[in-house]
């Protein structure tokens, strides 16, 4: 794009949609980029702006963007957002009305729509791959947003991630000569070993890379060891209590956790506040979302469903009450406090070390690791029944624990994807997924939670910006104010 006049007219459009008049840096590289139909890996801040340079260009353009997305709570928000400016987005999931999917498929056989949220499983069932393939309906783009969760679940939890590497081959042979589809990944956190498989997996071609760094000089990084479950409800309650009046997160890991928790802070303590989950209904979900951001009620006990997407820019504290399994969800979720630029605080209460007064944090990393370590297990021994070429969804019919262990072989380089549903498995390699990316990524949060070094220092580092980690000291968290 040279053309000085086509610019302003992205410019013009920006202004008109959203009302700013210029982008943040790397906002204007960015859209430029998709715009220009070149692939793309932006890894930017939470709070940084990700969700326009996306949505800008795929309304500029004719056709079709495809916007995979990991969490039914964050399509939601999204898509009404751009509703509420009477822009052409829609989405679909499972637990969409038959009425509005109709409507949705009815818009996309008329090219009405410029965006369509989606998960990777959902863009994977038959009528929705079907009416996408269909040579009149021109598709643009394919992005990837919260691409992390390629990493963070794609080999274990949901497997369909595997499989969106085969998504632009698969259009473009179904599509008129001459039409071309970007692919850009979005996400906050990756490191440079997620970079490498985000690229691979979703095979990118060129990709322009935007990287920016997490720090926060405004974010205050707190663990804090706790020796019993009724220490670690105190510590709750005190870090709270000055606090209550100001807008904030607690997180936990389970939706059971989540409604405990909830009840616990209204019943004992009194305070105004409710569990979030993706156990609940969109009506529910949206409903708390209205009255945290309105102020009605400060803060919101929730588990990683509850943030993505959310753009409260005063968030003055988030606590975790269980740390999360890894440093991405950490990030991620920490990440929601402080993004107006003021002061924020974040605490994490842990175990202490031996974990004999207190054994939650103890049992929750032991189930997980024992977990995968089944989900491995089973999957070495599936291998050997699964045909060495076949359809996925004939051959999980037949095996259903197949769509794990094809995304483990596909991990481990032994399997390719001929297409969306069809692959060929190399019998001849031995199936030994060595070591696990999830059980590094774990004994990292390990370390985090326990290391003496300057927070930020250790996350600069654990996330790849090791010029911006050397010699820094943050001077706002726990350990450099024990210094």
């Amino acid at each position: 794009m040279n053309d000085s006049q086509s610019w302003q007219n992205v410019l013009d459009a920006f202004r008109r949609i959203w009302g700013y008049d210029n982008f943040r840096p790397p906002q204007g590289e960015i859209v430029r980029t998709l715009v220009e139909s070149r692939d793309a890996l932006i890894v930017m801040p939470t709070g940084g702006g990700k969700s326009i340079c996306f949505q800008l260009p795929a309304l500029l353009k004719t056709g079709l963007t495809l916007i995979v997305s990991p969490l039914v709570a964050l399509m939601e928000n999204q898509v009404q957002e751009l509703r509420d400016r009477s822009l052409p987005a829609s989405l679909l999931h499972s637990q969409i009305p038959k009425q509005q999917r109709r409507q949705t498929f009815d818009l996309l056989q008329k090219n009405k729509l410029r965006l369509l949220y989606l998960s990777p499983e959902t863009l994977f069932i038959q009528a929705v791959w079907e009416t996408i393939s269909q040579p009149q309906i021109e598709i643009n783009g394919l992005i990837l947003d919260e691409a992390h969760c390629l990493v963070q679940w794609g080999d274990t939890f949901r497997p369909a991630y595997r499989r969106l590497g085969a998504v632009r081959p698969a259009l473009l042979k179904s599509k008129p000569a001459g039409t071309k589809i970007a692919i850009a990944a979005f996400t906050a956190t990756a490191d440079p070993k997620a970079q490498r498989t985000i690229k691979n997996v979703l095979k990118l071609q060129k990709p322009q890379e935007f990287l920016l760094n997490p720090y926060r000089s405004n974010l205050a990084l707190n663990v804090k060891a706790i020796c019993t479950p009724r220490s670690r409800r105190q510590q709750l309650f005190k870090f709270i209590k000055p606090r209550k009046n100001e807008a904030g997160l607690v997180y936990v890991r389970t939706r059971k956790d989540s409604e405990y928790l909830a009840e616990l802070l209204e019943d004992e303590v009194g305070y105004n506040t409710a569990p979030y989950h993706a156990g609940l209904s969109a009506e529910e979900r949206r409903e708390i979302e209205k009255i945290w951001l309105e102020g009605e009620m400060k803060f919101v006990v929730c588990t990683s469903a509850f943030g993505m997407g959310i753009n409260h820019p005063h968030v003055r504290w988030v606590i975790h009450f269980q740390a999360p399994m890894l440093l991405s969800e950490y990030i991620q979720e920490v990440g929601r406090g402080g993004r107006d630029g003021k002061p924020a605080e974040a605490l994490t209460l842990i175990s202490e070390r031996t974990g004999w007064l207190d054994t939650e944090d103890k049992t929750r990393w032991k189930f997980l690791d024992d977990n995968l370590r089944s989900q491995y297990r089973s999957a070495q021994k599936l291998v050997k029944k699964l045909p060495a070429t076949g359809e996925i969804n004939a051959v999980v019919d037949e095996f259903p624990e197949a769509a794990i262990a094809l995304s483990l072989l596909h991990s481990s380089g032994q399997l390719k994807w001929r297409g969306p549903f069809h692959y060929v498995i190399n019998k001849s390699a031995a199936f030994q997924p060595a070591n696990p990316d999830n059980f590094a990524a774990v004994k990292e949060t390990k370390k985090y939670l326990t290391t003496s070094q300057c927070r930020w220092e250790f996350l600069l580092a654990a996330f790849g910006f090791i010029k911006e980690a050397k010699n820094m000291r943050c001077g706002s968290c726990d350990n450099c104010h024990k210094r």
